[in-house]
């Protein structure tokens, strides 16, 4: 332990020799950028501003898209900076920021999905009771629970990897992760492990699982309906199973390939697997509720029309 250190600052070592490509880069980011804030803002202020549609589902997606603006708003204005500078540090506090912003919004995205899938559960499942089970303190309720316990488990989280010594500041990543500084400590972090396992299955397998469980339910009462009745659950029920398995794929492309991320024949194929929940989903889930529920599609063609 003598041996370790507190680094004042971590060297992100993925931007070294970019070259002129980095204007390139540079251009792609922003455009990227540039989308995920429109298509987000569009979602967040339809729903908010059209009375109609103040109802569980849609207040769901509305946080959805808000959390999307929060999780990249902790990734690529430092991503940009980072392309455009000739020194990729970043310091000690500011990195264990973006440690707890990204991490709760990857948290956040799944307990999210989670409460979107009990709502359609009981919208289909049980509909007779589904205005006296979804009153307005059981959605509070489940938002701050969608929020607040990843916060919570973050917390903790950066706590003990803020307490380790290290014996390196050098990050394979475009923006700091928990993973990446707790490798880089000199002493056991058998502590830590079992706090991000405890996490990880509170916040991303036991979410899965209630998901699965829920669209089991929906699917058999669906079978034992009218075609009406499936058409109508088909259609609210499909883009939250999309963006379900969409946002599932690219955090098992991010939890897997983080331990190749030091390995220099994955090392490019991690990177960008690594950047696939913070790029796919803020862009594709505002399209995919936006194009397929019609309600939401018709506000946002009445809103486009009277603005033009």
């Amino acid at each position: 332990m003598e041996n370790g250190t507190f680094p004042p600052y971590f060297y992100l070592t993925v931007f070294k020799d970019q070259g002129d490509l980095k204007y390139i880069f540079f251009i792609l980011t922003f455009a990227v950028y540039f989308a995920i804030i429109f298509f987000n803002v569009i979602i967040v202020l339809i729903i908010f501003i059209e009375v109609v549609l103040h109802e569980p589902m849609y207040i769901f997606i509305c946080c959805l898209s808000i959390n999307s603006l929060y999780g990249t708003l902790g990734f690529f204005p430092r991503l940009m900076i980072d392309l455009l500078s000739d020194t990729h540090t970043i310091s000690h506090p500011a990195c264990f920021t973006q440690i707890f912003i990204i991490y709760t919004y990857a948290s956040c995205e799944f307990t999210i999905l989670t409460m979107m899938a009990y709502d359609r559960y009981a919208a289909i499942c049980v509909p007779l009771q589904y205005n006296s089970i979804m009153t307005s303190k059981m959605i509070i309720a489940l938002m701050g629970i969608a929020w607040i316990y990843p916060m919570f488990c973050l917390s903790v989280l950066i706590y003990l990897a803020n307490q380790l010594p290290l014996c390196g500041n050098e990050i394979a990543r475009a923006y700091c992760a928990n993973w990446s500084v707790v490798r880089l400590s000199c002493v056991g972090t058998q502590l830590n492990n079992i706090v991000g396992l405890f996490m990880t299955s509170t916040t991303v397998f036991l979410p899965l699982a209630f998901v699965l469980y829920s669209y089991i339910k929906i699917l058999t009462v669906c079978q034992k309906s009218s075609k009406e009745f499936r058409k109508k659950a088909f259609q609210t029920c499909l883009p939250h199973l999309v963006t379900f398995i969409n946002y599932s794929i690219t955090m098992f492309c991010e939890i897997t390939m983080s331990r190749f991320e030091n390995e220099k024949r994955f090392h490019v194929i991690a990177m960008i697997l690594s950047l696939e929940f913070l790029i796919i989903p803020p862009i594709l889930n505002p399209l995919i509720y936006g194009l397929n529920l019609p309600e939401i599609r018709k506000r946002i063609l009445h809103l486009l029309k009277t603005k033009i």
